[in-house]
């Protein structure tokens, strides 16, 4: 975690900008020393498998899922 004063990033902003980008680190802005600020880099956007892929191949269904099934009404 970065920490830095609010008159230092107004003279380097971009720079520290870049690396709150590019090493995913995130910055904390003071003012007298007290946080004010925090900045953090947004996360990327994850892909199913990325999400789900330690499941592939362990979940098991029997059917479809979204067939309808009125036998557990009995008569309505």
């Amino acid at each position: 975690m970065i920490t830095v004063s609010k008159n230092v990033l107004k003279a380097k902003m971009l720079e520290y900008f870049r690396r709150v980008e590019e090493e995913g680190e995130e910055l904390i802005v003071t003012h007298n020393s007290v946080p004010v600020l925090k900045v953090s880099p947004l996360r990327k956007r994850r892909t199913v498998d990325e999400i789900f892929g330690h499941a592939r191949g362990k979940i098991k269904y029997y059917g479809d899922p979204m067939a309808p099934d009125t036998k557990e009404w009995g008569d309505v």
